[in-house]
């Protein structure tokens, strides 16, 4: 467990060294949901999302230009085909024609690269395989899905137990399931990609060798993914091969069996290390979809882009996207949760590039409106059956024929749905309907100010009443404060002004209105819940407004008894006479939200009454310095001098027995005749959690702060920053804790 915990800490210092150093890690952008595809792309994923509702996109924005990118990719050699195939994949250039590459391969054509390269090609069930994420996805990874993958194996719904080198049996109260979740946890690598890995390696059953920890001469040593498993003529040459890595790598330098956790001698040492071994050559390094380990287009590897790809042929993402989405549908997983991760380029063509196997001279150029005369009628990816299932439509459906099929014999139609779809349709199906043209857009807003995630629909009239149907194209001059789809649905992204504009396709009638985000106020927090005051004592209360963006930031405070304590409105509560109050801050937007601090007014204490000893430092109502090595209750006590009573208690108020550790959050209370008269708030630097440690649970929930997935109350974001320099903690403060846990350099405390 300690090297599993130093391997995640390496991983993380070396991440925010480079924030720090302001290398460009993430250069793309990566946007959760379909909204944040360009629209080119939308109807196809909201066609999917309709029949898999807890599939989820992620949009990723290369940054790189769509001509760039082909002719990086078009070099002799670099992707290849078939020699068999036609012409239309086949570089034709004189000199370069049918030269084998590769045995029976041969250079692809511009067109072929273009073809394979265009992730809207793709977008359909079967194919948006190859933009399967391979790497840990919290969203979407979890316990019940490894467990259908495990399902028909002995490691479906069953502890783990194993034997140690001396062949004693351990058992665990976990199953294998939260075992391969918390690898791929670790590793960064899919639980599901994991657990798949794992049938295909050592198949169903526990007593497969290379996990059995019996085999002789390598007794207590596991390898779930035959990693360095090579073929041997020896007797089980190839599983003892498999084992030796498990031991010491083939002997492999300490540092490396550091990050791979070896000697894997127990089972979560092998299914932890061996998924950081998968995930350290492409997965984790940003090529963790197919398409990514075919294509080098992601600037994550931080390395020159088009130059670490996995293979060669041209189709390989194509072709193994079937074979993946036949396994998950025999498996019975495609309703499980999955994220695809898409690329989107600069400048790509508006439609979808062209299929080579589909021959243009197939298709007179048309752009008669129409609509669908039958029932449950396909739309494919090209003009036959054999191509996969885009949608489906029903009579009286809106279409637009952009190209009619003149083929022989079955003839099929290349037409673009309401929705932006663009497919392929049994030309019997279609049936031509008269053109009118627009003439005006009436568009309303019932309130054209929002909040903050807030969505609403734009109502759109088309007129004349017969030309409702024709194709309109609804923008927002700027996504990052509102966005809007097709069809008028709006949200609000983040405070500003944004014009919403409806235009005709057809021509330029347009409409426009202009809409504003603002952030309202959800939470508001006070630094203190309950403090002790002495008799005309002064102590200043901070206030905090969430989200911090909120458009209103103001707020109101006020005592319950202005006779006991009263507070101006810059925080500053004066004591005045023995007994409690309740000091309320109220949000000036909504007075619905608010903090309570219960205040105690106690009488006046003498210095000399209690004395507190080195390196113990006060700060008003904060206690630090409490050394890390030195933190139980009696520790902390036998460094403060009085005669009055002590107890702490930890940040629940349950009082800590005298060997308990003291933590974060935890309260020294000073108590006379058995009531309180003086408290005061533990303060321990890189505890951020408040149980007394300094571990990777503090930079689990440090992360999770500064990427403001759930923020941290007062107290523990003071212990969080480090320089105590009384900013909001970052990532400057993430490295001083693991350099502390490194035994690097310790935290002052």
């Amino acid at each position: 467990m300690k090297n599993k915990k130093i391997n995640i800490i390496i991983i993380m210092i070396i991440l925010v060294i480079l924030i720090i150093l302001n290398i460009k890690v993430n250069a793309s952008d990566k946007l959760y949901g379909i909204e944040n595809f360009p629209s080119s792309y939308r109807p196809y994923l909201q066609e999917i999302s309709k029949k898999h509702p807890n599939w989820q996109f992620k949009a990723l924005y290369t940054n790189l230009d769509w001509n760039y990118v082909i002719n990086e990719e078009n070099i002799f050699g670099k992707n290849l085909v078939p020699k068999n195939y036609s012409d239309s994949w086949k570089n034709t250039t004189p000199g370069q024609y049918n030269v084998e590459v590769d045995s029976g391969w041969v250079d692809s054509s511009r067109e072929a690269v273009e073809f394979c390269m265009d992730p809207r090609n793709f977008l359909n069930e079967v194919r948006l395989f190859q933009f399967e994420a391979l790497s840990y996805e919290e969203h979407t990874n979890n316990l019940d899905s490894v467990e259908k993958i495990l399902y028909g194996t002995e490691f479906y719904n069953r502890k783990v137990s194993y034997l140690d080198a001396y062949g004693n049996n351990i058992n665990m109260n976990e199953k294998y399931s939260d075992l391969i979740l918390r690898g791929g946890q670790v590793s960064r690598v899919s639980p599901y990609h994991l657990a798949s890995r794992i049938k295909q390696e050592v198949g169903p059953f526990l007593s497969h060798s290379s996990i059995s920890g019996n085999v002789e001469g390598f007794k207590g040593l596991y390898n779930f993914y035959n990693i360095g498993a090579t073929s041997s003529a020896e007797p089980m040459g190839a599983i003892k091969n498999g084992l030796q890595y498990a031991r010491d790598g083939k002997g492999a330098s300490q540092s490396v069996k550091d990050k791979y956790l070896i000697p894997w001698n127990t089972k979560e040492r092998s299914i932890t290390g061996g998924g950081i071994f998968i995930g350290s050559s492409y997965i984790n390094v940003g090529q963790n979809t197919i398409y990514l380990q075919k294509f080098d287009v992601n600037d994550d590897r931080n390395g020159t882009l088009f130059t670490h790809q996995y293979m060669t042929n041209v189709l390989a993402p194509f072709s193994e996207s079937k074979s993946i989405y036949n396994g998950y549908q025999k498996s019975g997983l495609l309703e499980t949760p999955i994220t695809f991760i898409i690329p989107v380029y600069n400048n790509m063509p508006s439609t979808p590039t062209k299929n080579p196997n589909i021959n243009s001279n197939d298709f007179v150029t048309d752009n008669t409106r129409a609509y669908c005369n039958g029932s449950n009628v396909n739309i494919r990816t090209g003009p036959s059956t054999s191509y996969e299932i885009i949608t489906t439509i029903n009579k009286e459906d809106k279409m637009v024929r952009i190209g009619r099929g003149i083929q022989s014999g079955e003839r099929w139609d290349k037409i673009i749905l309401e929705n932006g779809i663009i497919g392929y349709i049994f030309g019997s199906y279609v049936t031509e309907i008269p053109n009118a043209k627009i003439e005006a857009i009436n568009i309303n807003l019932d309130n054209n100010i929002l909040k903050k995630g807030e969505r609403k629909k734009l109502e759109i009239e088309i007129l004349p009443e017969e030309a409702k149907d024709n194709q309109i194209r609804v923008t927002s001059s700027d996504p990052n404060v509102a966005t809007v789809d097709e069809k008028g649905n709006i949200k609000a992204i983040s405070s500003g002004e944004t014009t919403i504009t409806v235009k005709a396709m057809e021509n330029n009638v347009q409409s426009q209105i202009k809409i504003k985000v603002y952030t309202p106020v959800t939470n508001i927090e006070l630094d203190q819940e309950e403090i002790y005051m002495q008799i005309e004592d002064e102590f200043k209360i901070n206030a905090y407004i969430y989200p911090e963006d909120s458009d209103n930031n103001t707020y109101t405070f006020s005592s319950s008894d202005i006779g006991i304590a009263d507070i101006d409105q810059n925080g500053i509560i004066t004591a005045k006479s023995e007994g409690t109050t309740k000091i309320t801050v109220t949000s000036n937007e909504n007075s619905d939200i608010k903090a309570e601090c219960t205040v105690n007014v106690v009488r006046k204490m003498d210095d000399s009454e209690i004395y507190f000893e080195n390196p113990l430092k006060v700060n008003s109502f904060e206690i630090s310095g409490i050394e890390y090595s030195s933190n139980t209750v009696l520790d902390v006590k036998d460094k403060i001098i009085t005669d009055l009573e002590i107890e702490i208690v930890n940040k629940k108020n349950e009082l800590i027995e005298d060997t308990g550790i003291v933590g974060t959050g935890s309260k020294i209370r000073i108590k006379e005749d058995g009531k309180v008269i003086r408290q005061y708030q533990i303060i321990v630097y890189g505890d951020a959690n408040g149980d007394g440690k300094i571990n990777s649970v503090d930079l689990l929930v440090l992360q999770r702060h500064i990427l403001q997935i759930e923020p941290l109350k007062q107290i523990y974001k003071k212990a969080s920053n480090i320089n105590k320099d009384g900013k909001n903690p970052t990532s400057v403060d993430l490295l001083l804790i693991q350099r502390h846990i490194l035994n690097l350099k310790q935290i002052e405390q």
